[in-house]
């Protein structure tokens, strides 16, 4: 391989990566706009919330675990 080519190649590779890190930059911004969501799920089936402080509770408890406050 003589100098040239690996000059072009070169040349090429870091285009690459700049079409790259552009496409990821856009992607990310393009992502900030939209409302954020947690990427992990979470069932609320079979809890109730605390009406003191919000956190969700075993149906079978009858006082909240973070505030110790009586569940309606």
């Amino acid at each position: 391989m003589d100098q040239t080519t690996f000059l072009v190649l070169l040349v090429v590779a870091a285009v690459v990566g700049v079409i790259a890190v552009g496409a990821i930059l856009r992607r990310n911004a393009a992502a900030a706009t939209e409302p954020s969501e947690s990427p992990f799920a979470a069932s609320t089936e079979g809890m109730r919330r605390c009406p003191s402080c919000g956190v969700g509770n075993l149906v079978t408890e009858s006082t909240c675990s973070n505030c110790g406050k009586k569940l309606s």
